[in-house]
């Protein structure tokens, strides 16, 4: 019978400890995941400082962190030396995303046009 209280006890504690990442968050924390098949060298999400770079075919950016975000943006892709632009024309309406972490996965089609799937993570 100790056993099995030790056990309980156990399993409480480290139910109490778990944490959720989005727990102490203070911040929009945008990644972007590349859904083409070719490497986009540069990625700039609205008129923010951050870039992300070097996004290998099919895969994540790092979280950057942005003072204010949408569930779109103004999105430009540098790929090869040629840019692309996604230019929204207005937020009228949207509300700001609150603090947490978010994910645009982008897909630039042949004709050059960007299409961008936002999701929470």
């Amino acid at each position: 019978m100790k056993k099995h209280i030790h056990l309980i006890v156990v399993l409480f504690i480290c139910l109490i400890g778990c944490t959720d990442r989005d727990d102490n968050v203070s911040a929009v924390n945008i990644r972007v995941k590349n859904n083409n098949a070719f490497t986009y060298d540069m990625v700039q999400v609205g008129g923010a400082t951050q870039i992300h770079e070097n996004v290998s075919a099919g895969s994540f950016s790092d979280y950057l962190e942005y003072e204010e975000a949408y569930r779109y943006a103004f999105i430009e892709i540098d790929t090869a030396g040629t840019k692309y632009i996604l230019q929204p024309i207005d937020f009228v309406g949207e509300t700001p995303l609150s603090p947490g972490f978010y994910t645009y996965a982008l897909e630039l089609s042949p004709e050059g046009a960007i299409t961008l799937d936002f999701s929470s993570d």
